[in-house]
Formats: structure tokens, sequence, C-alpha cells
């Protein structure tokens, strides 16, 4: 999915593992631009089974947005890795870990309207 120069690729919040548990959907920020989908992996698979990794990359040139989204098949494993790994480096970097926010609406974006325009035109009244 695209949206606003940024390629989005991940999965709903909350999902049903296999064995019926409800898994966990995390935010992994200040991610180091080099790191690959393996380095975050890796990472968080030491607190349970990781069932996907996306980092989010621009969609014009491919480079990362330094922040990713681990899917885990737990919730106990997802907890376990916030904890563990919050303000802990991956590939050499310090990273801000914590539960994934479901994503809002896009179609009550609040706020101000669209639109607008100038006056222009009009007569010369001097």
């Amino acid at each position: 999915m695209r949206h606003g120069g940024v390629v989005l690729s991940f999965r709903k919040t909350i999902g049903f593992s296999s064995s019926g548990e409800i898994g966990m959907n995390i935010y992994v920020g200040n991610l180091s631009f080099d790191a690959t989908e393996a380095d975050v992996e890796q990472a968080f698979s030491e607190f349970g089974a990781v069932k996907s990794v996306s980092i989010v990359k621009d969609r014009d040139t491919g480079r990362s947005r330094g922040f990713a989204f681990v899917e885990m098949h737990d919730q106990q494993a997802g907890q376990r890795a916030i904890q563990g790994l919050n303000e802990q480096q991956i590939a050499g970097r310090s990273v801000t870990v914590n539960e994934a926010r479901p994503r809002e609406d896009r179609n009550d974006r609040g706020g101000r309207g669209g639109g607008g325009g100038g006056g222009g035109g009009g007569r010369n009244r001097w």
C-alpha cells in the first residue's frame, strides 16, 4: 500500500496464530538505515516466534524510513520482546520498541477541510 511517499506493507495489529493465541504487532523506531529484516528478526526471535518483519521504505528511493513493524505469534512473546529490546541496539543503533497502535481510519481525517483558495480578481474599487 502506498500513501504519502511511504510504502506500507504490514498486516493487522492483532491476529490469531494457528494455535488460536492472539498475536501482537510491535513498532520498532529509530532503526538504523542499514538494518535488514533479518537483523530485526534475529533480535526478536530471542523472545519468541516471529510471524513477520516489515521495514517501512520510501517509495521513491526504496531506502528505509528508520522504523519497522514486527508481528509476534503471541502476546506474551511480544511483551517480553518489548521489555527486552526497548532502548537496546539492533544493527548498531539504540531502538525504541513498543506495541503498535492500530491504524487510524483514513476516511475521517478531521481537522481542516480541503480547498479554500484565494479571493483574487474582482474589480478595482479606487
